[in-house]
């Protein structure tokens, strides 16, 4: 059992117990584009 008065010290990829692949900030990229272009396609109709 832990000690209340000792912190318990983790590091990021511990703290994070999961694989952070960099694909998501180009699927967010890619999504923004698109929401721009069909945006600027709908007020030019």
């Amino acid at each position: 059992m832990a000690n209340d008065e000792q912190p318990i010290h983790l590091d990021a990829e511990d703290a994070r117990a999961g694989a952070t692949p960099h694909m998501t900030r180009y699927i967010l990229a890619i999504s923004l584009v698109l929401v721009i272009v069909i945006f600027a396609v709908l007020l030019l109709r």
